[in-house]
This record gives C-alpha cells, sequence and structure tokens, in this order.
C-alpha cells in the first residue's frame, strides 16, 4: 500500500516536472521569435533564464508587452531623441513613449496633441512678457508683439525664432480692404490664418500663424500669444530708421522706436539720413514722446484739459516733454537739412514697447504714432 502511494507521488512528480518544462520551453521559443522580430526593429533584448520564469508568472498579454519593450539604453536614446525634438518635460516624454509603445513617431504626434489641450487651458492667464519683432523691406516696416507669462520664455529660441517669421510674414500683408499710408495698426485676425513656413529643428512644415502659436505654447508651457502689430509705411522720398532697445538679436527687441523721414527732392545722401533717423529713433524710445507736433497734441481732448490748468512756462515744458518736433534733439534735423542740400522732415514716428496697457481693455489700446 506504502509502496503504492510512493509510487503514484513520483508520477505525480514526473508529470508536474514535464508540463513545466514543455511551458518553460514553449514560453523560450515565443521570446526567442520576440527576439528575432526585435533585432529587425533595433530593439533587441536578451532575458535571461530567470526573466523568463518570472515572465511565467504573469499572463501572456503583460509578458508580451515586457518583450516587446526595448532594452533601458534603447529607451533612454528614444526618450533623449523624443525630448531634442519637442523641448516636452522628461515625464511627459517618457510617458507618451510608453502609452505610444515606444514608437517614436506617434509619440511626438501624441506629445503635440496633450500640448494644445495643455495650451488650451493656460490661454486665459495673463501674459505680459514677451519680445517685439521687426522686419522691413524696401517699402515698409512690420514690428508684431508676441507675448508671453515669463522672461524666460521670451529668451527661448524657439519662441523668438516665431517672433521674427511672423513679423517677416507680416511685411507680405497685402490687405486692400484696409489700403494705409503712414501707419496700420493691426490684430492677430490679420495674421492668423496666414501660412507660415517654418524651418527650426523643433517647430518645422507648413502651418498657420495661429496653429505656430499653439504648438509654441504647447513646447513652453505657458499662455502663449499674438497680441498686435503694426505696419509703417515709407515716404515716396525718404528712409525708414529702426532702434531696438534690450535686443538679444537682430530684429528682436523689448522696446521699438521707428521714424520716417521724408526728403524734398531726389536726394542721394541716404546713408547721412538713416544714420540720422537711427539717432531720432533712439531718441523715441528713450524720450517717450506721444505726438509729432504741438498741432496734433493741442488737438486732443486730453491734452486740451490739462493745457487750461497750465501757466505759459509750465505748457512750453509740456509740449517739450509730449511732442517730438518741441524736443531739443530734433535740431538734429535741421543740420541734416543743411548737409544734404534738401528739406528734411519727420514724417512719422511710433514708439512700441511689450506689455504697455496690458491691464486695460484690448479695444483701448492705441500705438503711439503720429503723422504729420
Amino acid at each position: 500500500m506504502a509502496s503504492s502511494k510512493v509510487s503514484s507521488m513520483l508520477l505525480f512528480l514526473f508529470l508536474l516536472v514535464l508540463v513545466f518544462h514543455q511551458m518553460d520551453k514553449a514560453l523560450g521559443e515565443q521570446i526567442q521569435l520576440s527576439n528575432r522580430k526585435l533585432k529587425e526593429t533595433g530593439h533587441h533584448q536578451q532575458l535571461t533564464a530567470g526573466q523568463r520564469r518570472v515572465l511565467a508568472r504573469f499572463d501572456h498579454k503583460r509578458a508580451a508587452d515586457w518583450i516587446q519593450s526595448p532594452a533601458v539604453s534603447d529607451q533612454m536614446s528614444l526618450i533623449k531623441q523624443l525630448r531634442q525634438r519637442t523641448s516636452a518635460p522628461i515625464k511627459d516624454v517618457k510617458a507618451s513613449l510608453v502609452e505610444c509603445n515606444w514608437d517614436i513617431e506617434a509619440a511626438q504626434k501624441d506629445l503635440r496633441k496633450r500640448g494644445k489641450v495643455l495650451a488650451s487651458k493656460k490661454s486665459s492667464r495673463t501674459a505680459a512678457e514677451g519680445m517685439l519683432a521687426v522686419a522691413q523691406n524696401d517699402g515698409k516696416v512690420a514690428v508684431i508683439e508676441l507675448n508671453c507669462e515669463t522672461d524666460f520664455v521670451a529668451r527661448n529660441d524657439i519662441f523668438q525664432y516665431l517672433a521674427l517669421a511672423m513679423a517677416k510674414r507680416a511685411l507680405l500683408v497685402e490687405d486692400s480692404s484696409h489700403p494705409f499710408s503712414g501707419v496700420f495698426p493691426f490684430g492677430p485676425e490679420l495674421l492668423e490664418e496666414l501660412k507660415l513656413n517654418l524651418d527650426h529643428p523643433k517647430v518645422n512644415g507648413e502651418t498657420t500663424v495661429s496653429n505656430a502659436v499653439t504648438e509654441v505654447a504647447a513646447i513652453m508651457g505657458e499662455n502663449v500669444r499674438f497680441r498686435r502689430g503694426f505696419l509703417l509705411s515709407k515716404p515716396s522720398a525718404g528712409v525708414l530708421s529702426a532702434y531696438l532697445h534690450t535686443s538679444p538679436q537682430t530684429g528682436l527687441g523689448r522696446i521699438a522706436g521707428i521714424v520716417s523721414l521724408e526728403v524734398d527732392g531726389d536726394n542721394t545722401q541716404l546713408e547721412a539720413i538713416q544714420r540720422v533717423g537711427s539717432e531720432i529713433a533712439m531718441h523715441v524710445v528713450a524720450a517717450k514722446p506721444l505726438f509729432l507736433s504741438k498741432d496734433l497734441a493741442e488737438s486732443t481732448g486730453k491734452s486740451q484739459m490739462a493745457v487750461e490748468k497750465m501757466v505759459e512756462g509750465r505748457l512750453r515744458k509740456y509740449y517739450e516733454e509730449v511732442a517730438l518736433m518741441e524736443q531739443k534733439f530734433i535740431t538734429l534735423v535741421d543740420n541734416l537739412s543743411k548737409e544734404v542740400g534738401s528739406t528734411v522732415k519727420v514724417a512719422n514716428f511710433l514708439r512700441v514697447e511689450v506689455g504697455e496697457g496690458i491691464d486695460r481693455l484690448e479695444a483701448s489700446d492705441e500705438p503711439v504714432a503720429q503723422s504729420a
């Protein structure tokens, strides 16, 4: 009786060992097949016998997921590549890669979708920092203001690249419904549906201005918005001169001064005129004039109320502060006229500063720009 029980137990143990052996063999064949597939995709991972035994404790789906995951070194490489492509936080990069089974192209698309959702949620936050971008051709100057929440983002090369690209695109705007001479202010609606061809490692391809701003907002993790822009046309005979204050690179700054100088006749000494124009543009940034001339200052209701309360001496000082042509520095124009042998006058000027009037209603914001 005892020997019969021992025989039965030995038979049971033999069968149990045989079953485990067959299971281990089948799992090993599955792992080898998966490894061959992973070799073809560049994510080969050798598993030890111990790892195979651990895998046997999981269900087939979880085991297959583990088998198909790239090696740790490959994972780090993919995270690094996607991080370089998108500048997204490492946590989000890894989450997207895991979600997309370590497919870097699919993960990049997933990150873009996540970023747009995040950008939409942050669109109501105040964006008072940013950059002014200036672009110029033979006929006009374009200035655009691109805002963000922090100075840190304003210094980012992706943000600055977008601002410059938008300013260059604004130069090409030909709006027949808004013909202009002098200064033409415009809002986001004029540019947001226009096409941009971007060529930056992290933002590239053809897209609309609106989508480009949203994509950069997603990358930066802040509210980024295109607030306003200005076009300033050149006189038929004359020059346009621009000065940018606090400029991290050509075409960018926090304060812009632009001056249009008009010359009588076909004067060819444009270099001297351009030089003086640049000096006056710098003066506009520093002095903050509100009007081009005394007459324009007198014609505004606000200044008229102030005038009525002033004695003559204070009145003269007031006009010197707010009217560009009443300021002593503008004697440069008279000297320039003598130098070039033609009458030179300031036709227009424009002063724009990042974030000015940001707490006021957008509809009430007025650019400081005047024409003769």
